[in-house]
């Protein structure tokens, strides 16, 4: 996809978004059950189920996905999509790029060790490894408008209103 096919593409979402700006607002949802025989949690992803558990350091076997690591990944897919699209309407070449982020986490705050431990991570850092003919200056205009354009990133940045309820069925 080129500059053009993109913004051909976009354009009648962007015009139905200014004429109609409540259209523009989706309430995205993901959905999961609690399994009955094993810590995890089976999330629907919409093409299979991804199985959540413990991560091994809180006593895990490592054998199902750890909501860190989606967290990352979640991250690093956003992240990603994002440069390309942003890259591709800036007509900026990339003949690779490669994203890859990295967290700390301090498994004491979700064991309850340690009072003063955070709970979640205490930093993210995000790193794109591009290779590219373009200035250094078009680079850079590329990796603020990622960072201002990609989804997850403003919601870890931000922190959006967060509530949790639970209800008996």
């Amino acid at each position: 996809m080129d500059a053009s096919e993109l913004r051909n593409l976009q354009a009648p979402l962007k015009d139905q978004y200014r004429s109609a700006p409540d259209s523009a607002l989706i309430t995205l949802k993901a959905r999961g059950n609690v399994d009955d025989a094993q810590i995890a949690c089976k999330v629907e992803t919409g093409r299979a189920i991804a199985t959540a558990g413990l991560h091994p350091a809180t006593g895990g076997t490592g054998m199902e996905l750890c909501s860190g690591d989606m967290l990352l990944e979640a991250l690093v897919a956003c992240a990603g999509v994002t440069l390309k699209a942003v890259a591709t309407a800036l007509e900026i070449p990339l003949r690779s790029a490669t994203v890859s982020v990295e967290g700390d986490l301090d498994f004491r705050g979700t064991l309850g060790v340690a009072k003063d431990a955070p709970v979640g991570f205490r930093a993210i850092r995000l790193a794109f490894a591009i290779d590219s003919d373009a200035p250094q200056e078009k680079l850079d205009t590329l990796l603020k408008l990622t960072e201002r354009y990609c989804v997850v990133y403003q919601t870890l940045a931000q922190k959006p209103a967060l509530s949790a309820v639970l209800t008996r069925t």
